[in-house]
């Protein structure tokens, strides 16, 4: 794969998808702090939106719209990171921008001073200042490595992502973060968090729909234990994650759309790329998340 120039210092990325009102706000909120960087590109991708949010991003001039007819899943993002001619990437949601330009700046000043750094993860925040934490971060609030990231408010390298192939086309919603975070430590990068680097972020997951959080978190958890865990784990794993699956399924009343996952994960079997060692020890959590007996006995 040919080495690309980039002819920018970072493209800021995010993907909409008929939420007109906060992607107005994300608009209205990178133009505040970074409008009138030059060396800045924001690339604002819409998937197919039905609510005026096309036709908002068709009119504005601080981003570059780039205008999908189709809903594609995380898909769409990838349209943008194509796109992007920036050294770094920082990801967004149509519902979070950073906090300040500046915490960013001091973030891509540390990936050029430490090359075995490939993703930073932001700190998430919601609008009053409480932590959007996660079990994707570490409990510590200092700058340091992570086993992973949240995908709302990430920065990466851009040369790294293109290798990675972007996002996984597949997996359409949930769970890409990990994908992408068991790459990068397979191509011999770092993540690290970074408190001080806020990315705020007005989303309510409990307001999405329950099918969504059934079918996709199954399938593709499925996909990423058979890809990257070797026996007699990966066994461990997938029993685990069934059962973990089948409480939120009855839970959500979505027992239909639990079994249409579970068939999914296994009907298209992904190809093995077993992770290292010590990739698997650093990546811990991931593997208590997928622990039956984690959950039942809340072992940390």
């Amino acid at each position: 794969m040919a080495e690309k120039k980039f002819t920018k210092r970072l493209s800021i990325v995010f993907l909409n998808y008929n939420k007109l009102a906060e992607t107005q706000q994300t608009v209205e909120q990178l133009s505040l702090i970074c409008g009138n960087r030059e060396d800045i590109e924001i690339i604002a991708v819409d998937n197919g939106s039905s609510d005026g949010t096309a036709e908002y991003l068709k009119s504005q001039t601080i981003a570059t719209a780039i205008l999908l007819y189709e809903n594609t899943g995380i898909a769409g993002y990838n349209k943008g990171f194509q796109q992007a001619s920036g050294q770094y990437i920082l990801v967004l949601d149509d519902d979070s921008s950073p906090q300040s330009i500046d915490s960013v700046e001091q973030m891509m000043i540390v990936l050029d001073q430490r090359d075995e750094i490939g993703i930073i993860a932001c700190h998430i925040e919601s609008p009053d200042g409480s932590a959007q934490w996660s079990w994707h971060l570490p409990e510590n609030d200092s700058f340091g490595p992570s086993p992973f990231f949240i995908g709302c408010g990430f920065i990466i390298r851009s040369e790294l992502f293109r290798t990675m192939n972007w996002y996984p086309d597949e997996f359409f919603l949930y769970q890409n973060e990990i994908d992408i975070a068991f790459k990068a430590r397979q191509n011999g990068y770092q993540i690290y968090y970074a408190p001080d680097c806020v990315v705020i972020h007005r989303g309510i997951p409990v307001q999405r729909p329950g099918w969504r959080r059934v079918y996709y978190p199954t399938r593709n958890t499925l996909w990423l234990i058979q890809r990257y865990y070797p026996q007699p784990q990966a066994s461990y794993m997938i029993v685990s994650r069934l059962l973990i699956g089948l409480v939120r399924a009855i839970q959500f009343h979505q027992l239909v759309n639990y079994t249409k996952a579970v068939k999914d994960a296994f009907k298209q079997r992904p190809e093995k790329q077993i992770l290292s060692a010590d990739v698997r020890k650093e990546s811990d959590v991931f593997w208590r998340q997928n622990s039956i007996f984690h959950h039942l006995f809340r072992m940390n």
